[in-house]
């Protein structure tokens, strides 16, 4: 077994790597750049290596840097996480020329697999399913017209290299080819240092369905069942949830085997992800086509690791240092329902833009059981993150926070689970998609299974507002409120009089939530609108959190005062509730409100981001829908388009200029 491992990586999956490795008895070197200096994963480590600056080509991609690491700490092996350097057979060729133990597959399988052209061919040769597509080079926008029109819309075109969501680009006419075909080729030859792009046909009723494969080094492969990738936004996966509610023992057995014998044919070993495409209106079971092989840890792996009891970094570990696999396909048994939700530093309430700053506020839910070994009878919660309050979310890299992983005998008790974990779910300073996760985990379409990868634009087609509240709910926070309220303002009388000597505490308030009055009496009990509830809570005055029992149901809330009262945060959705004695409130109906800005007459820069290219200039008349200018964010490139049609009278940044949100890129007349 190995001394000390080295792990490549940053943020949520060095930690992860690092907690394995700590169990294991293995020493731990990190590896930072300028912008992760303070982060959690370098003062987890027992050593900390300087890379360089924050731009990944500068630190983490420098392979030659990370080698002299481990070999000035002694690292006799290093773990390359995922994204970076972990799909770079020139770098695992370079541990191994330098002595040092690759935590991963061999170099020869990374280079088969890692071309997404080269792999199908592989993969078809092997006796997988494979998409009907066009593999060879494309040289030009007009072939790539020629090919999509010959294969048949909708399609799909993928950088070869690609991964991550980043490089692809769905057309369903002439005209989105090219719009996007050269925009595909940019983000690949940007992301991965290779522009060749490869359209295929895209499959209508798409469920995207991975198998984990793993192997030794003695020839010994199994899978580890399935897991449903779904829920997905630009191709970026948002929910993992292993098995797959649409998945048979059949089938499973099929894909499986398909993938094992993919995996054999390339002499893979280590853990590896057959990636596979499934049309949702198959019922012979064969309607599954493979997409691609990811050779590495992929971000979901925890789902994986819950319904096998399995610890998938340290079978790697043990696998790169020679050891067989302690089980064989029989050994594999799969045990309930496991839930993983990416909590990302975007903001569903503007269009899921990315988001950037300060963690001001960061307190994710306790871990509640144990991921490996004896399974608790009722489930558990798990926390895989990089991040601490404090600490800063960086535009150079991805906008991952943390990763919600749930655990219980039956996938509605898991979905249950993860709603209670999300109310608990605390991130302040940065846009964040929490409520939109405790959202999806709530929708009927969800809880029945019927899933597709066209899942959230076909639910949430005008864009996400918050989850919707029934009267119930509202009335409990109308509830909560009110007992707010009056626990704030008691307090104040005790605190220098600031609510005057003579002011008595009052005992009838009125909560407005919407356009809803709820009539909230505390003198006997509480009644909301006549009607007795018993509540029993832990708010104490300036609390964020608060939890609660109403009727004998538990309610966690998140709590933020506002101008007349609180934004109450639970269950997706943030309710602004304004709660005045109800002597007072009438009066509240005059009050004026102050209205936004007009800001129709400019372009904004809806994230952080750089201004790659400008596509009018002053004078300039656009229609409708006209791309004006690419701003990007993320490593991904966002088009901005004109709302309406008008006359450019004024260009305000230039294309290279890195723009705050809000920036006003351009002035209409």
């Amino acid at each position: 077994m190995f001394n000390k491992i080295l792990v490549a990586n940053r943020g949520e999956i060095a930690c992860r790597v690092f907690r394995t490795a700590k169990r294991m008895g293995l020493k731990t070197v990190a590896v930072y750049s300028d912008a992760d200096a303070r982060s959690p994963h370098v003062l987890m480590a027992d050593e900390a290596v300087r890379l360089g600056p924050a731009p990944a080509a500068e630190s983490y991609l420098k392979a030659d840097l990370i080698l002299l690491a481990a070999k000035e700490t002694g690292a006799d092996c290093i773990h390359p996480g995922y994204g970076f350097l972990s799909e770079r057979e020139s770098f695992a060729r370079a541990c191994a020329d330098a002595g040092i133990a690759f935590v991963g597959p061999p170099p020869n399988a990374i280079a088969a697999m890692g071309d997404k052209i080269e792999s199908k061919k592989l993969a078809k040769a092997a006796g997988v399913n494979v998409v009907p597509g066009f593999l060879g080079e494309i040289a030009d926008t007009d072939e790539a017209v020629r090919i999509a029109s010959d294969i048949g819309y909708p399609v799909m075109m993928k950088a070869s290299a690609g991964g991550g969501g980043k490089g692809m680009r769905l057309a369903y006419s002439e005209q989105d080819v090219r719009e996007g075909f050269e925009a595909t080729k940019r983000e690949g030859l940007a992301s991965f240092g290779d522009d060749r792009v490869f359209i295929e046909k895209f499959i209508e009723q798409p469920r995207h369905i991975e198998i984990q494969v793993l192997g030794d080094q003695h020839g010994n492969i199994v899978y580890l069942g399935e897991r449903e990738c779904s829920i997905q936004r630009r191709h970026q996966k948002v929910v993992e949830e292993a098995p797959s509610p649409f998945v048979t023992p059949a089938m499973r057995k099929k894909m499986g085997e398909q993938a094992v014998a993919l995996a054999r044919a390339v002499g893979y070993y280590s853990a590896g992800t057959v990636e596979l495409i499934v049309s949702g209106a198959d019922t012979t079971g064969d309607g599954f086509y493979f997409l691609e092989m990811n050779t590495r840890l992929q971000v979901e792996h925890p789902v994986t690791e819950a319904i096998t009891g399995l610890d998938l970094v340290e079978q790697m570990i043990r696998v790169a240092a020679g050891e067989r696999l302690a089980f064989d396909q029989d050994g594999v048994k799969l045990d309930g329902w496991a839930i993983e939700n990416r909590v990302y530093a975007e903001d569903p309430y503007r269009g899921f833009l990315p988001s950037t700053g300060r963690l001001v506020r960061y307190a994710p839910p306790a871990a509640e059981g144990t991921p490996y070994g004896e399974t608790p009878a009722t489930g558990y919660t798990r926390v895989d993150d990089g991040v601490a309050e404090g600490g800063e979310v960086s535009m150079f890299y991805d906008p991952m926070i943390a990763k919600l992983v749930t655990w219980a005998p039956t996938r509605d008790e898991a979905a249950d689970l993860q709603v209670a974990a999300l109310d608990r779910f605390v991130v302040e300073g940065v846009g964040n998609n929490v409520d939109f996760l405790s959202a999806l985990m709530q929708h009927p379409r969800f809880r029945s299974g019927t899933l597709t990868t066209g899942f959230i634009a076909e639910e949430y087609p005008e864009g996400f507002t918050g989850a919707p509240a029934d009267a119930g709910l509202q009335r409990k926070l109308a509830a909560l409120a009110a007992v707010i309220a009056e626990a704030t303002a008691a307090r104040a009388r005790t605190i220098g009089g600031q609510l005057g000597d003579a002011l008595t505490a009052p005992q009838a308030w009125t909560a407005r939530i919407g356009e809803a009055d709820f009539a909230v009496d505390l003198a006997d009990g509480l009644t909301v609108d006549g009607q007795k509830l018993l509540v029993e809570h832990d708010f104490r005055p300036g609390a964020r959190l608060v939890h609660a029992e109403i009727d004998g149901e538990p309610l966690s809330v998140q709590v933020a005062p506002t101008r007349g009262g609180w934004r109450l945060t639970t269950r997706g959705a943030a309710h602004a509730v304004r709660v005045l004695p109800s002597h007072i409130a009438p009066l509240a109906a005059h009050m004026i409100e102050k209205l936004p800005p007009d800001t129709s007459k400019f372009l904004l820069c809806p994230m952080p981001g750089l201004l790659t290219r400008l596509e009018v200039a002053e004078g300039d008349r656009v229609e409708a829908g006209q791309p004006l200018a690419v701003v990007e964010a993320m490593k991904m490139e966002n088009i901005l388009r004109a709302e309406r049609a008008g006359t450019v009278a004024k260009v305000n940044h230039q294309p290279g200029e890195s723009l705050a949100v809000d920036a006003a890129i351009l002035e209409f007349e």
